[in-house]
């Protein structure tokens, strides 16, 4: 393992060396202001975009294929399409099974610094050997206005408040990776008229810290987010900010905004070949650890009062939504009519029938006859109450829902008979 080959970390390694990341992280605990994160958005080149989310044991099947295709790769990263410690058991599984087959890869990261800490020492172990921290403020006042909130230890943090204990969280990450040392890069993403003065600031502090590269990345304008407003800053700008920045840490200059699915050489036109592996795999039935399966089949089947939450019992249901990849994107594909009720057992083999295309349903609460009937047709029933958008990504990413498990028991009414035959 030669740690100048990382191409992000060292110029010349650039036009040799390639990377790949590898996306297995969709949730984010923190919401930026220029941020709109669109996971399987096909036309933009840019932080927080994929075509796919992977499991941990579907990345392995297609980082194989990326290898095959391009064995000049030198670091495989995650960094996102959300920040990979909201994921962090993804993350961590991912860097696991990469060090484990290839064991002279070098490991990346990317991320926002918030919840690292309790991870320094696994990475350290894992031999990961580069992270990368956003820093866009070392003024809890000019944070407040670049961050819209964030999720600390399970609540909402806003304005100075929340920035505040993003940047202490932060300088502890990078302190605590110097000292297990990891090379350490800074981005800080220069917003106009709101941090393009405040970017020499950050590299002096970060120079404190003995960081080892700093990239001052221009603002990328992102339609639909808060700062969608906003220009990005002129060439003539970014040069006199790293400049200035490179008075106190050493610049990349030859960053190229990549997405949480990039794979090759910087700058390299995506491979239409692998971006089509990366969609497929993303389908695969692959053995997980404990002998669970990742399911091929293409829907997540959803009981829903009104269409927002997973918040119906399946015996009450008169309809079932189907989601999937539509044009490119995760989404409602349709509403299909559930069968009458009254018809006992028969019910739920026919609701197997018409969901046999899904490879999870979604419900607030369930029987124990049609449980099992869904389960051996090969069909996950899980039961969970939140945001359905929120649910429906965690079952395609392969990731736990424990958050959203429902708390207390369904009840159907006093006139029960308590037969588990359903509501039919």
């Amino acid at each position: 393992m030669d740690l100048n080959n990382h191409p992000c970390f060292n110029k010349k390694a650039h036009h040799q060396f390639g990377r790949v990341h590898l996306p297995v992280a969709p949730r984010c605990n923190i919401q930026c202001k220029f941020c709109n994160r669109q996971f399987d958005c096909v036309n933009e080149s840019r932080p927080g975009v994929t075509s796919a989310i992977l499991s941990p044991a579907q990345a392995m099947v297609y980082l194989e294929e990326v290898l095959r295709q391009k064995p000049n790769i030198s670091v495989v990263g995650i960094a996102g399409p959300g920040d990979p410690f909201a994921n962090a058991a993804q993350t961590l599984e991912t860097l696991r099974r990469v060090r484990m087959h290839y064991p002279e890869m070098m490991l990346c990261v990317a991320t926002n610094g918030l919840n690292v800490a309790p991870y320094l020492d696994e990475l350290a172990e894992l031999k990961v050997s580069h992270v990368t921290v956003t820093v866009n403020a070392v003024d809890p006042k000019i944070g407040a206005e670049i961050y819209s909130w964030m999720r600390i230890d399970k609540r909402v943090k806003r304005a100075e408040e929340g920035a505040e204990i993003l940047l202490r969280r932060q300088l502890e990450t990078i302190k605590g990776l110097k000292a297990r040392g990891i090379l350490v890069k800074v981005n800080s993403i220069i917003i106009p008229g709101i941090n393009e003065d405040h970017i020499e600031k950050v590299a002096r502090h970060m120079k404190t810290l003995d960081v080892d590269i700093f990239n001052s990345m221009p603002y990328y304008p992102n339609s639909g987010s808060e700062f969608e407003h906003l220009e990005e800053p002129s060439a003539e700008t970014v040069h006199a900010i790293r400049k200035a920045a490179g008075r106190h840490v050493r610049q990349m200059r030859h960053c190229t905004r990549c997405r949480s699915d990039a794979v090759g050489l910087l700058g390299e036109a995506p491979s239409q070949g692998l971006m089509t592996a990366l969609k497929n795999c993303q389908h695969l039935e692959v053995l997980e650890p404990k002998g669970k399966k990742v399911s091929h089949r293409p829907y997540v089947a959803v009981t829903s009062l009104e269409g927002v939450l997973v918040n119906q019992h399946l015996g009450e249901a008169y309809q079932v939504l189907i989601y999937g990849e539509k044009d490119g994107r995760i989404g409602l594909i349709e509403a299909r009519p559930a069968p009458d009720p009254g018809s006992g057992m028969a019910r739920w083999k026919e609701f197997a029938a018409i969901l046999s295309d899904c490879r999870a349903i979604l419900v607030s609460g369930v029987g124990g006859n049609p449980k099992k009937v869904l389960s051996d047709s090969g069909m996950e029933v899980i039961e969970c109450e939140g945001v359905i958008d929120e649910a429906v990504r965690a079952v395609f990413a392969g990731e736990s829902l424990s958050h959203m498990a429902v708390r207390r028991p369904f009840s159907c009414g006093a006139g029960c008979s308590g037969n588990q035959m359903g509501c039919g």
